[in-house]
């Protein structure tokens, strides 16, 4: 029996190939369920008590010579056809990788976020569904103030003290109840207003709006930021403010730039004014400041907000709002990167 087990060594140590076939068949033949070795490893109870020792280191060397022969065939065979693959050059570029594009929305809101980075605003965020309190109460619109008919809201069902948010000022009054002034912080989101969708409404829109509180802030300073915005977003250096009403600002204004009557798209946009309406603003009433533990006879501030969708479609001339959320691949390709 031990002269057997010598005669498989030397098959194995002989044993060589270039198929992997075979070398699986190999393994079979030696290692597998009802190979050699397991049929050797049955055979040792019949063997002599003193012939067990010198059998057992047979067998083991046998199970090591074939296990490492079968290792190093695969491997060396594997690598062999991993680089020979046939069909491929590995000197050939890759495939052209297609270049995707920013949403113009997303566009028009990085560039105002920039704008107003490089004068000190931070960016703050908050919850698009909001309670009561930091929609409206908190901002001098208490329940069954008249003003809150100017926002057409949804309300959940489930509890009608919660909503999803009718603007961005929301953040502010959540940001303002953790800091203390100085602040200077945009709030840029998504809001919800029920109203019919139109090419110039829809019932989801994005805003950003700004909050600028400290000691000895004016109605100057205001105009001023707003100023710096117009001219490094639209290029535009005349701006005019209208009054008007916000319930959480007092005194409150329209802002309107002068767009100009250079071409026809002009007189179109402006109704042959020269003059459009971008964005509200107005200094941050003291109602509005006491809510949010702020001594308002030592602070004031101001605040503003705008429409993204109302900048990017001025900016890019788009007619319809309504095509900002059609997903239509023709008309989100125009704002590409060029290369």
């Amino acid at each position: 029996m031990i002269k057997q087990i010598d005669q498989y060594l030397e098959e194995v140590n002989n044993f060589s190939t270039q198929d992997l076939k075979e070398v699986e068949a190999f393994r079979i033949k030696f290692i597998g369920k009802k190979g050699i070795l397991n049929q050797l490893f049955a055979e040792f109870k019949n063997v002599p008590n003193e012939e067990k020792k010198v059998f057992g280191q047979k067998i083991n060397q046998l199970k090591q010579a074939a296990t490492e022969k079968v290792n190093i065939l695969k491997a060396a065979l594997e690598n062999a056809t991993d680089d020979n693959l046939t069909g491929l050059d590995l000197s050939r570029p890759g495939y052209p990788v297609e270049i995707g594009s920013r949403h113009p929305i997303s566009l028009v809101k990085n560039k105002i976020i920039e704008i107003f980075k490089h004068i000190g605003f931070n960016v703050s965020e908050g919850p698009e569904i909001e309670d009561d309190w930091h929609n409206f109460t908190a901002l001098n619109l208490p329940e069954y103030h008249p003003a809150r008919d100017m926002q057409d809201t949804f309300f959940l069902q489930q509890n009608p003290d919660w909503l999803l948010r009718t603007h961005t000022s929301s953040v502010q009054t959540r940001y303002m109840e953790s800091h203390q002034p100085p602040i200077r912080t945009i709030s840029p989101g998504r809001v919800y207003r029920n109203e019919d969708i139109s090419a110039r409404s829809h019932c989801i829109f994005h805003q950003v709006e700004g909050l600028y509180i400290d000691k000895g802030v004016s109605f100057a300073d205001l105009k001023q930021t707003l100023l710096y915005f117009t001219k490094e977003m639209f290029g535009k250096s005349k701006i005019r403010l209208r009054p008007s009403y916000f319930p959480f600002t007092e005194p409150s204004a329209e802002v309107d730039i002068y767009w100009g009557l250079e071409t026809e798209t002009d007189y179109r946009i402006t109704k042959g004014t020269g003059w459009l309406e971008i964005m509200g603003a107005g200094m941050v009433d003291p109602n509005v400041l006491r809510n949010m533990n702020i001594a308002p006879d030592e602070y004031t501030g101001f605040a503003f907000g705008m429409g993204i969708e109302r900048i990017a479609m001025l900016l890019y001339q788009i007619p319809d709002i309504r095509m900002f959320y059609e997903n239509d691949m023709r008309f989100l390709e125009q704002f590409k990167p060029v290369l």
